[in-house]
């Protein structure tokens, strides 16, 4: 049972100064599912999107293995960074050792230090934004008919 609209809905966010009745409830909600030819839309709650009955996700296969591709070839650049990283922090400390210590070899370890740190700010960071992401909530439903 085929209508004049493709099954097809993307869910978008409005503005709270958009948001309208839930064509279900008739809560106020800000989510909005959309047709790709922007012709049909209307407003529902984010809790009935996660309802079996109403509605399903529609994953596109080939960009969630692309995007698992692109994660597990960022993954290896940044093993093999930090790999790069070791084996140079070792080779200086090989060296630092041949030499005298003396005052300006301590400042520019203490300087050293200090990038370190920096470093490990960012991959915490960097961290943080890959959870993010993986969290994100599906965008292309398929409505039950």
């Amino acid at each position: 049972m085929s209508g004049p609209f493709p099954n097809i809905y993307n869910h978008r966010k409005v503005a709270e100064a958009s948001a309208k009745a839930c064509d279900i409830c008739y809560k106020m909600s800000t989510s909005v599912l959309i047709t790709p030819d922007k012709k049909d839309f209307f407003y529902v709650c984010a809790v009935h999107l996660k309802d079996r009955y109403f509605c399903t996700p529609k994953i596109d296969e080939d960009a969630a293995k692309a995007k698992r591709e692109q994660e597990l070839e960022a993954e290896k650049e940044k093993v093999k960074k930090e790999y790069e990283e070791k084996q140079r922090r070792k080779k200086e400390k090989e060296e630092k050792e041949k030499k005298d210590k003396d005052k300006d070899d301590k400042k520019g370890q203490d300087k050293a230090d200090g990038k370190d740190d920096d470093a490990d700010k960012k991959k915490e960071n960097d961290d943080a934004n890959d959870k993010a992401s993986q969290e994100e909530e599906p965008r292309v439903f398929e409505l039950k008919t």
